[in-house]
């Protein structure tokens, strides 16, 4: 897999690294199609969220989230078929078990949140991860970061402390696992980031194995036989999540990440309009005003990509 632009990771979820050069720029319908098959992907992955926080609220988060990337790696070892011995093979096997794990964390992390807070807060603050992959990267891959990247970094942090609002007794304590989530996340690009000669398919198989085989040795303690009337949920989950990672990797095929990275920020407001139809969650002032501030900062980190990335060509 190539490294994962910097851009592209401003949509926050489970990208994987196609870059675009000035040789095989798209055309505007590629564009176009791209830029609607990420909203497509933003859709059903807050679609996925909300089925989660359904669930969460009467299964275990662990059996949740093994369930979400059980049937997630079962549809991918069935499309990959006679591949699959040519496709297993890496040549960065311990960088893409760190992308396993880190998956697995941010997606746990989330889903746990999701019992006790709502689904647009926890997106809000989940969404903190781009700003912080330009962090990390300037701190672990020593990629130069101007003053101005730097206070849409802190600006970003304080939107998200706004939001969570520690200390003050409004906000649930569990908000915090979203930015913990954010962390994984980001760490989970770098890592990406780091890896060299895999392919796409390779890349996923992996990261959905690891995580898979890491939710499999907690899953069984906590386990609680699912309830007919539920199973269709459970499904659901597995297979939004499928679509929403396939429509993604599609979208980012057609389309350059400067122009497709933004309208990831679409699923603040899928995130809100689901909490409020399923589950009456209404997002307060606080929460607007940190997501906002969360937004702008990372338009304007991912607006200094775009002009980097330009110069760099």
């Amino acid at each position: 897999m190539r490294p994962l632009p910097r851009a592209k990771a401003l949509m926050g979820r489970e990208a994987d690294g196609l870059r675009h050069t000035p040789r095989d720029a798209p055309t505007m319908s590629a564009q176009s199609t791209g830029i609607l098959m990420l909203l497509g992907s933003v859709l059903m992955f807050t679609l996925m969220d909300a089925t989660g926080k359904h669930l969460t609220a009467h299964y275990h988060p662990a059996q949740v989230v093994w369930t979400r990337l059980a049937i997630n790696l079962a549809i991918v070892l069935l499309l990959l078929g006679p591949r699959l011995p040519k496709v297993v093979r890496s040549n960065s096997p311990w960088l893409q078990v760190g992308r396993g794990l880190t998956q697995l964390g941010s997606l746990a992390l989330f889903f746990a949140a999701l019992q006790y807070i709502g689904l647009a807060e926890a997106t809000a603050i989940m969404d903190i991860n781009p700003v912080l992959i330009t962090l990390a990267a300037a701190i672990f891959l020593g990629e130069r970061i101007g003053i101005r990247r730097v206070l849409g970094i802190l600006a970003a942090l304080v939107g998200a402390l706004i939001i969570i609002r520690p200390g003050s007794g409004v906000l649930h304590p569990a908000a915090i696992l979203p930015l913990f989530g954010a962390v994984s996340y980001a760490a989970g690009a770098v890592l990406t980031r780091m890896v060299r000669g895999d392919g796409t398919a390779t890349s996923i198989l992996w990261s959905t194995g690891v995580a898979t085989l890491g939710a499999s040795l907690v899953a069984p303690f906590v386990w609680e036989p699912i309830r007919a009337e539920d199973l269709w949920a459970f499904a659901t989950l597995g297979v939004l999540g499928t679509m929403a990672q396939a429509l993604l990797i599609k979208a980012f095929s057609l389309a350059e990440a400067s122009a497709v990275a933004p309208f990831g920020y679409t699923g603040l407001i899928w995130a809100g309009l689901w909490g409020w139809l399923f589950f009456g969650d209404v997002p307060d002032g606080w929460t607007f005003l940190g997501a906002a501030i969360i937004v702008a900062a990372g338009i304007y980190v991912w607006t200094r990509e775009a002009q980097a990335m330009r110069r760099a060509r």
